[in-house]
């Protein structure tokens, strides 16, 4: 098994079980206790766990893959004020492909009677647009993976080859200058660059915790994407490197709520 392998059950198991043992997982992938050490801090360097004695824990952050409930309560407010932001960007008639997502979820909340076509293969994207009567909704079916609400299938993966959209909105597990947008998935890392050559314009929806961050796999390039839609606050010196690269982008302002 490679290591890029090894890491990703790493992750799921992870993902499921709150917590790994050295020995349970050396057992598990059929490799020696010194080698899964060596795994584990190279995701602790990621920053996509955290290392106790004898183990390791999730990292209550935006690094790691969270069930979509809780993903959508960390940093509510920016992902709402970033989807506010990308409606705004949407033309009557657009045929729109919206990869799954916590961000991309809240665009589907958010948006109102607009003549679109939307493609997801998020079923709760798909759930919250089946009621808005002036979207055409196409759903890609498929197996879900872990605790996605992501579908994917060979079959969805054919179909992409031949669609032409006009917009994608689609989101990232980290943003880094040096190295790109990532994910954590080897599965999404195919699903993504497929829907990147789908697009007129591609549209990455990011809120500003997933900047410098960097996940197991690079899919793309920040040259690959035409714009990136974050929130206001963007640390100023990231700002200013982003400038450099010639894309568009815009910073959502967050509406601050008062208890």
């Amino acid at each position: 098994m490679l290591s890029v392998e090894r890491h990703e059950k790493i992750l799921e198991w992870l993902e499921k079980n709150k917590a790994v043992k050295v020995s349970d997982l050396s057992r598990e992938l059929q490799v020696s206790e010194k080698t899964i050490r060596i795994d584990l801090v190279h995701l602790e360097k990621k920053g996509l766990l955290k290392r106790i004695h004898g183990g390791a824990v999730p990292l209550d952050d935006e690094g790691r893959i969270f069930p979509i409930n809780e993903r959508q309560s960390k940093h509510n407010l920016a992902k709402q004020a970033i989807a506010g932001e990308a409606i705004k960007r949407i033309q009557p008639n657009e045929t729109i492909l919206m990869d799954g997502g916590s961000t991309t979820l809240a665009v589907a909340k958010q948006l109102g009677a607009f003549p679109v076509t939307i493609i997801t293969n998020d079923v709760r994207i798909a759930a919250e647009l089946i009621s808005k009567e002036k979207v055409q909704l196409m759903v890609l079916g498929g197996t879900r993976i872990g605790t996605s609400s992501s579908l994917f299938s060979p079959e969805s993966s054919e179909l992409l080859k031949r669609i032409r959209v006009n917009r994608l909105f689609f989101g990232a597990t980290g943003i880094s200058i040096e190295h790109g947008l990532t994910v954590l998935n080897s599965l999404h890392v195919e699903w993504k660059k497929q829907v990147l050559r789908c697009a007129e314009r591609v549209t990455l929806l990011v809120d500003s915790t997933k900047f410098e961050k960097v996940g197991l796999i690079q899919f793309a390039t920040i040259e690959e994407v035409d714009e990136i839609i974050t929130d206001m606050n963007l640390d100023s010196a990231i700002k200013k490197r982003l400038e450099t690269l010639g894309r568009t982008i815009f910073y959502a302002p967050i509406e601050q709520k008062n208890d």
